[in-house]
């Protein structure tokens, strides 16, 4: 892509996305991750009113009095974007590709971050890690992750999450909030999420399209595999081989959700037909009214 037009891409997104991260999830997104960072300072009295879990009892035995310990948040966090560069990325019949969405919607979080004074960081992955950029600071930062996500060419196509969540365990040391943004459509990860999970606060964000639940009857349809790069001629008239795309589908979804439910993972769907400010709005209010 040329340097003016990666621009111009750029500067549109940065608009979109900054004034949504700023009049419409500042808010929520504080709300949200705030109890994931919180330090001990120092203990006071107990007073009427006081959560009662929050009380110190080695102090309290020692001085013969409640106290309570007083909890500060800190200064920062560290948030990663977690990134599907795989081929099935470049798949969207309605609005916009699932590229297109990605690209909104980790540069609405990566605003977001920056503006919370927390750092943000990417790792892009394939079935191998196609590029990390370590957590930092800064507008500068964030319109440098813009234009990789516009403008980056992974060179693989197909995907490997369980190798992405090793490597971002492996990577990023101290506990991290982590969003996965991918159509998931990989097996075999369950115990690479369970150790990432247990180590970081890990979030997943599914992109899909209408189109992938679902076939229409139109006849014959040659259909190619994103990632694989096959091709087949499919009859879209049977209703055999539609029932058989759309289970396919639903075991791929039921996969998804009963690791995420087993796991305790907090999860939003995204299409790319409709808007991602409500999926995301009514996740971080879900975070919240957990705390």
């Amino acid at each position: 892509m040329e340097t003016s037009e990666l621009l111009k891409k750029v500067r549109k997104i940065e608009i979109k996305t900054k004034g949504l991260s700023r009049n419409i999830f500042a808010g929520e997104y504080h709300s949200a991750f705030k109890g994931r960072g919180m330090a001990f300072s120092e203990v006071r009295e107990y007073q009427p009113g006081d959560d009662v879990r929050t009380i110190d009892w080695k102090v309290t035995a020692r001085l013969n009095h409640p106290y309570i310990k007083i909890f500060e948040e800190e200064r920062e966090l560290t948030i990663m974007l977690l990134i599907d560069v795989s081929g099935s990325k470049e798949f969207g019949t309605r609005h916009q590709l699932k590229q297109d969405l990605v690209t909104e919607v980790s540069a609405v979080l990566a605003f977001s971050a920056i503006q919370n004074n927390d750092k943000i960081g990417v790792i892009f992955f394939s079935d191998q890690i196609e590029k990390f950029i370590p957590p930092k600071k800064g507008k500068s930062h964030v319109l440098r992750i813009i234009r990789e996500l516009i403008d980056f060419e992974p060179e693989h196509k197909t995907t490997d999450i369980a190798g992405a969540l090793q490597y971002f365990s492996n990577v990023i040391k101290k506990r991290a909030t982590a969003f996965m943004i991918s159509d998931f459509m990989d097996q075999g990860f369950d115990q690479a999420w369970r150790a990432a999970k247990n180590k970081h606060d890990l979030i997943a964000l599914k992109v899909f399209d209408i189109r992938e639940t679902e076939l229409p009857d139109v006849g014959f349809l040659k259909v190619k595999d994103a990632e694989t790069g096959n091709e087949v001629w499919v009859d879209t008239s049977s209703k055999k081989v539609r029932n058989a795309y759309k289970e396919n589908w639903l075991r791929s979804e039921a996969y998804v959700e009963d690791l995420f439910k087993k796991s305790g993972t907090d999860y939003a769907k995204l299409r790319t037909d409709l808007s991602y400010v409500n999926p995301l709005m009514n996740l971080f209010k879900k975070r919240e009214a957990g705390y």
